[in-house]
């Protein structure tokens, strides 16, 4: 229990720190930690990066998309264990929970009726969506670099013990 909340503490100063301190929008560690937390430490730290979702939106405010965003965290946490073998598929499984984050909430924005609820409606809001994706892409494999060379640096900790 202690590691899962020293763990979990862990997870809210990274989120908070990157929702927080000023930045442009969609441009946040919350879809890389969403990838990479349950993928090292296991499904039931999905829970911890929710709650720390959960925690930084009661400063930041709710709004109408967030089932629509907290669904696709929990999602993105729930598919990250089939992309965990290799290098290659992590980075493929990020990517991906980038263009699952997009889809899941764009849809969210779409049901809102601003563009009518028409299959132009749809195209149209993806499309007016598209410079927040490369925001989200971009945040998303910076913070995958940092998580992967946190990785590597423990694993070579790891093989060399003082």
């Amino acid at each position: 229990m202690k590691e899962y909340i020293k763990i979990s503490f862990g997870i809210f100063i990274a989120l908070a720190a990157s929702r927080f301190i000023p930045h442009p929008p969609n441009f946040t560690s919350l879809i890389a930690l969403s990838f990479y937390i349950p993928a090292i430490f296991g499904f039931k730290y999905i829970f911890a990066v929710m709650l720390c979702f959960l925690i930084t939106d009661l400063f930041i405010g709710f709004h109408s998309l967030t089932l629509f965003t907290w669904g696709s965290v929990f999602i993105i946490g729930y598919l990250s264990k089939f992309f965990f073998n290799s290098l290659i598929k992590r980075v493929s499984g990020a990517i991906a929970a980038a263009i699952i984050f997009f889809l899941i909430t764009n849809f969210g924005v779409w049901t809102l009726g601003s563009y009518g609820y028409t299959f132009n409606g749809l195209l149209t809001c993806y499309i007016m969506a598209i410079p927040f994706f490369g925001n989200t892409l971009i945040s998303t494999i910076l913070f995958s670099i940092v998580i992967e060379g946190i990785i590597k640096i423990n694993f070579v900790k790891n093989l060399f013990p003082n």
